[in-house]
């Protein structure tokens, strides 16, 4: 850098001075100061350059008397000296010597290194501390005058309630008097000795402490059985608060309870994304009811109940899975259905999730809602929409259907049991004969049946017509002219009509004689 300014200063002064000093140069001579100066621009390489300068220089300036006279009259030598020195010493400059191996230091041995390298070097700081000895029998001052001040205190206490003067040593001025006063003195401060022995007292002395006395059988209560007592009293207030629908966590951590109360506040406004990990690990747990019980699943959002059943749905076993369709799935679509009238997509989507496991959502689910009694048809179509459009496993379809025939009458029952059968299933004899009997049981009811009741009857006719025994196909036929339909019983009738029943087809052939 240093080489760089140099040129430049060289450069700029040089053609000042000739253009300066020698207004009237010749072309010849403009050439060659133009050389010059194309030969100071500033490079990468500035030793390069201060060869060729050096070199022109000794044969273009110094032979040319114009550019002679240049340098003679300005300061440009002293630079060119300067730079001369420069590249010289630039020259002169080599690669670092090596040291020889045999010349380096030796080292002090590995274990000497080791001990060093542990215990610290030795200063020369020493501490000096004033600490008493041990053996030392010593108070200070403060503490000395505080003891004095409290035993002051206390005989003063004292003499004011007995009225009797604190024993104190009184010190005395003895001139030349022996040490026996002193030895007397002290004998008398000695703590008097009571002997333990039996006192006598009289009968009468004893019955009139015993009338002061309490009788020995009753119990006095001390300040402990008190709060005992109401400790005991809080305890089963709040256990029976405590009911096995809602179990609140009482020996939860509260960093726990604060965490998933934080998840259940997250779930109330969630919509879409990622579902935090704290309720993704819930259904883990064997206390999951009382830590799902702090998320506040009433206030969820339509997403957050399809997440969770997705979740619980994959993780829970069967009976755990049926718990949570009864007590959070269900009131929740019921809810939404009576609420709005129609039932949200993502709590219909929840609802055919719930699907995969078929034995828990029958139990938790369909069971109860039918056995509510309270079920409206607008409930049943929605649920039944979602029977219809997911596959279910016939034993599972077989129990429902067992479980429905069995219960009392309504619509909703009527419109599950189509469903149902709708599904064409190979269904066992016990499972059509149990429908049969459902339909039997009316013939002694005189109401008007719903024509729900006559939609479920053709359709199990038209597809299990064949799986009825001929008593049973009598009966339905008797059915038929109880309650009727203008338009449904027809059709009933026509079906049975023209179906052959199952004791009919597995009849064997009358035997033929050929002789």
């Amino acid at each position: 850098m240093y080489f760089r300014l140099v040129m430049c200063c060289l450069k700029r002064a040089l053609v000042s001075r000739v253009y300066s000093c020698f207004p009237s140069l010749v072309p010849s001579q403009i050439v060659v100061i133009q050389r010059f100066k194309y030969l100071f621009i500033p490079t990468f390489n500035p030793i390069f350059y201060l060869k060729q300068f050096l070199a022109f220089s000794r044969k273009n300036i110094l032979s040319n008397p114009v550019l002679k006279g240049i340098l003679e009259k300005t300061t440009i030598r002293i630079s060119l000296k300067n730079a001369l020195q420069y590249y010289r010493k630039l020259s002169n400059m080599g690669k670092a010597k090596k040291i020889k191996t045999s010349k380096r230091e030796v080292g002090a041995p590995l274990e000497d290194q080791i001990h060093a390298g542990n215990v610290a070097a030795p200063t020369g700081r020493v501490k000096e501390r004033q600490r008493l000895e041990e053996d030392e029998d010593y108070v200070e001052s403060r503490l000395s005058k505080t003891i004095i001040t409290q035993a002051r205190k206390q005989a003063a206490e004292i003499e004011e309630e007995f009225g009797v003067p604190a024993a104190t040593k009184v010190k005395s001025v003895s001139l030349g008097v022996a040490q026996a006063s002193d030895d007397e003195s002290e004998d008398e401060l000695e703590i008097q000795k009571y002997e333990d022995k039996e006192i006598a007292i009289n009968e009468d002395d004893d019955m009139a402490i015993r009338m002061f006395m309490k009788p020995s059988g009753v119990k006095t209560k001390t300040l402990a059985d008190l709060i005992n007592e109401k400790i005991t009293e809080k305890r089963t207030e709040i256990d029976t608060q405590f009911t096995d629908t809602s179990d609140v966590a009482r020996d939860i951590d509260p960093k726990v309870a604060e965490m998933y109360s934080e998840v259940g506040k997250l779930l109330n406004r969630y919509r879409s994304g990622k579902i935090p990990k704290a309720f993704k690990v819930l259904p883990q747990f064997r206390n999951w009811e009382q830590l799902l019980y702090l998320t506040s699943p009433d206030e969820w959002s339509a997403a957050a109940v399809y997440q969770a059943t997705r979740i619980f749905t994959s993780n829970l076993k069967e009976k755990m899975a049926q718990r949570f369709f009864n007590l959070i799935l269900l009131p929740r679509v019921r809810d939404d259905i009576d609420t709005y009238h129609r039932l949200n997509f993502h709590l219909f989507q929840a609802t055919r999730k719930a699907l995969f496991k078929p034995g828990a959502f029958f139990k938790g689910f369909l069971l109860p809602l039918c056995e509510s009694g309270t079920c409206t048809l607008r409930e049943a179509i929605i649920v039944g929409s979602v029977l219809a459009k997911n596959s279910i496993p016939v034993l599972h379809s077989c129990a429902a259907m067992l479980k429905i025939a069995e219960m009392e009458y309504s619509g909703a029952n009527s419109i599950f049991l189509r469903v149902l059968l709708d599904k064409k299933y190979a269904l066992p004899y016990r499972v059509v004969d149990s429908v049969v009997f459902h339909f039997l049981n009316f013939r002694n009811d005189k109401r008007t049946m719903h024509v729900l009741w006559h939609q479920a009857m053709l359709t199990f006719v038209q597809r299990y017509k064949q799986d009825i025994s001929s008593e049973q196909k009598q009966a339905m036929l008797e059915i038929c002219k109880i309650h009727f339909h203008h338009t449904l019983t027809e059709e009933v009738r026509r079906e049975l009509q023209h179906s052959k029943c199952r004791d009919e087809e597995t009849a064997e052939p009358p035997s033929m004689d050929f002789d």
